[in-house]
């Protein structure tokens, strides 16, 4: 696939493309390729297969999208609402979030204003409005949900 997509575009996925030390199911760790979720996105839209058209798709659609959430921020909002929504939040707290997120938007401007740059000053900012508005912070939503993948500064 490198050689293949150099030759076509006169792009080397090797430049995305980095090499990290992974565990395999035979216990031995192994140089694997791995990329970011940009790069992941470059490669799949770079395979000529009719397999990846549907992921192809799915990305043009996406981007679509984007492109009319930047003209129309409202449509950005009613994204984020049916994610919360889809997530299990009750429709009270979905709109508690999204003022809450309006609310720490303006404080952190605020903020930074003032010349505050601390990220765990602005994780326990966010901790606060979540408590305050769905009556869980960010660590305690993670640990009610049985969430791994998300990370929380505060607990």
């Amino acid at each position: 696939m490198k050689r293949r997509e150099e030759k076509t575009s006169e792009f080397q996925l090797s430049t995305i493309c980095r090499q990290l030390k992974l565990p395999s199911t035979d216990g031995k760790s192994y140089q694997t390729e791995a990329v970011n979720t940009e790069a992941a996105f470059r490669i799949i839209q770079s395979i000529p297969s009719p397999r990846a058209e549907p992921f192809k798709r799915w990305l043009a659609e996406v981007g679509y999208q984007r492109v009319h959430e930047i003209e129309n921020s409202e449509l950005a909002q009613q994204r984020m609402r049916k994610l919360y929504q889809d997530k299990g939040y009750p429709d009270d707290c979905v709109e508690k979030r999204v003022r809450g997120i309006a609310v720490r938007d303006e404080l952190t401007g605020e903020w930074q204003k003032r010349s505050i740059q601390d990220q765990r000053d602005f994780a326990i900012l966010t901790g606060e409005i979540s408590k305050a508005t769905c009556g869980l912070t960010p660590a305690d939503y993670k640990k009610l949900k049985g969430l791994k993948r998300e990370t929380s500064a505060i607990t």
